[in-house]
């Protein structure tokens, strides 16, 4: 079974971000700290726990002003994380967080949406033919890769923030 404790070190809106914002750069703690508005000391613990739990790897390190930084970067795909891909099973409970957590930033990005720029909101509990669910489930993941490999740094020239939230899984029909 995954590690429960790597699931809850995701299990938190700040976390999420963090994670989102070192996909597309390398950045220190001060700089994420800058970025979503956290205090330095803020930074520091969130990025521990996550490069603890696995998320992160160090993309190197600089002098500044007599001591060291250490840039971070989120590894997306699991199989570029520390460890490789996970083949276990995952702890429902410690899942549920996660969902919860990514549900709760769905709806912050929701409020601050561009309003100018179309965007796509759907949900759907369906009954269709595997072959549908299995080509659904491709393009997904598709999508999740072109915007993951398109990342850059924050406010990079002629960037867009977006968000791209998916929660797509078969349920039980019970």
């Amino acid at each position: 079974m995954t590690d429960p404790g790597h699931l809850r070190a995701l299990a938190h809106p700040t976390r999420l971000r963090i994670l989102s914002l070192l996909t597309g750069s390398a950045l220190t703690a001060a700089d994420v700290a800058r970025e979503l508005g956290l205090t330095h000391a803020n930074a520091s613990y969130h990025l521990r726990l996550l490069r603890d739990a696995g998320e992160l790897v160090v993309a190197g390190e600089e002098s500044i002003r007599g001591g060291r930084a250490v840039r971070y970067r989120h590894p997306w795909r699991e199989e570029d994380r520390p460890g490789g891909a996970s083949t276990g099973d995952v702890d429902p409970g410690a899942a549920e967080l996660v969902v919860r957590a990514a549900a709760q930033e769905v709806q912050r990005r929701y409020r601050d949406r561009r309003r100018d720029l179309p965007g796509i909101v759907t949900d759907a509990e369906l009954w269709v033919e595997e072959e549908t669910w299995v080509r659904a489930r491709e393009l997904l993941l598709e999508a999740a890769a072109l915007v993951h490999d398109g990342a850059r740094a924050p406010r990079a020239e002629g960037t867009t923030l977006v968000n791209l939230s998916l929660f797509a899984f078969a349920l039980d029909p019970r």
